[in-house]
């Protein structure tokens, strides 16, 4: 009784670190990885580096989106962050 009583406030705390910092972080990385893997033509997007464009053409890795003077990019998924307005096409 005496050993659990030693071991409690460590599985208290434990507990606590998981349900407030773990748990919502994979679920915040779950949203964007899902976010990213349905990005598809004429969505626009904001990427991490700030970059605002509109999907022009996508594959498994890459993407390529065209800016505001008709400059065509390619970027990793991963570099999205945000989807402002899902296309229509």
């Amino acid at each position: 009784m005496e050993a659990l009583a030693q071991f409690l406030p460590l599985i208290v705390m434990f507990a606590l670190f998981y349900f407030l910092l773990i748990r919502p972080q994979r679920k915040r990385q779950r949203t964007v990885v899902e976010m990213q893997n349905n990005l598809q033509k004429g969505d626009k997007i904001v990427t991490i580096g700030g970059l605002h464009g509109m999907i022009e053409s996508s594959d498994e890795t890459t993407i390529t989106i065209i800016v505001g003077d008709g400059t065509r990019l390619t970027f990793d998924r991963s570099a999205v962050r945000d989807v402002v307005d899902k296309g229509k096409v």
